[in-house]
């Protein structure tokens, strides 16, 4: 008869233990110990720590904390082959910074999420760095503190800066140089359209250009070291706008056009002036795209502006 007692007592464990095991697949970002007790509230507390202690030793669950409390999360099996031989500090730090993903977290914030001393959390950070399981990466936010993210991770551009930074220096002369011939593809098709003797509506529609077209001119021109994104020569595109070289419209597109994004296709063309500006008129702060921004005193001002420098030595 106590045979079958202690097997019965096995046999709910397990249910127990497999129900939870549910739950945490069903909530892939963590559940807590209030998710539990409303799904299985005849449970007693010491049965349902005994289930959340045997999955936690056996490596099938992972303990975090968040700003609610504890979480329990289900392990991933390549992560558990990873952290073994790890103790549960260097598992909750490695965790927090697994949940940061590409965009990385400082020590401060690993600190604050861990609740563990900062000597302990730069003693275990060099740890796993040794162990090739995460890496520091500078961020261009803040070029004297690192932030922290998976060995196997490509970082954010928010981190890197993208196209634009190299070792944390902005590429000025590259941007300057990327500028340059995208005006200048531009201004090859105007004058492609012109040439074509057409009447001026046909002309003008044809001296459009997709991004797309124009971010496969650079590419052939192969004066890029790195790899650009259409995202990247839109950007550099937004800039000949603001400087009142190029104009843009957006038009309707069939989805999966080529350069189209949810239907709408943008559409550049370069414009020249018919008559100079006077030198009022050029002021940069009518085109300015961060005017609102701009006041004495702060990050974006008259005193610090490059193109109000210029403008005032016209």
């Amino acid at each position: 008869m106590a045979d079958v007692k202690v097997k019965k007592e096995s046999t709910d464990a397990v249910d127990i233990e497999n129900r939870i095991k549910a739950l945490c697949q069903q909530f892939p970002h963590g559940i807590t110990d209030q998710v539990i007790q409303n799904d299985m509230p005849q449970l007693e507390a010491q049965q349902r720590a005994m289930a959340i202690n045997r999955l936690l030793s056996l490596g099938q669950l992972d303990l975090l904390r968040n700003s609610s409390g504890l979480l329990y999360r289900m392990k991933d099996a390549q992560t558990a082959s990873k952290m073994k031989g790890s103790d549960n500090q260097e598992k909750l730090v490695y965790q927090v910074i697994e949940d940061a993903g590409n965009k990385g977290i400082w020590s401060r914030d690993i600190r604050y999420k861990s609740n563990l001393p900062l000597t302990e959390i730069n003693k275990i950070l060099k740890n796993l760095e040794s162990k090739k399981l995460i890496k520091a990466v500078k961020s261009v936010a803040a070029s004297k503190k690192k932030v922290y993210m998976l060995y196997n991770l490509q970082p954010d551009r928010s981190v890197t800066g993208g196209a634009w930074y190299s070792d944390q220096d902005f590429e000025s002369e590259f941007v300057e140089v990327l500028n340059q011939q995208c005006f200048k593809f531009l201004q090859s098709k105007a004058e492609v359209a012109r040439d074509s003797k057409q009447n001026p509506m046909v002309q003008r529609n044809s001296s459009f250009a997709t991004s797309h077209e124009v971010w496969k001119y650079i590419c052939e021109l192969g004066i890029s070291k790195v790899d650009l994104s259409m995202e990247d020569i839109e950007t550099i595109l937004n800039t000949l706008i603001y400087d009142g070289k190029v104009e843009m419209t957006i038009i309707a597109a069939k989805e999966g056009t080529v350069g189209s994004v949810d239907g709408q296709m943008k559409l550049y063309r370069g414009v020249n002036p018919i008559i100079q500006p006077t030198g009022l008129v050029k002021a940069p702060c009518g085109l300015c795209p961060v005017f609102d921004d701009c006041h004495e005193g702060g990050e974006i001002s008259p005193s610090n502006c490059v193109y109000m420098a210029e403008w005032l030595d016209f």
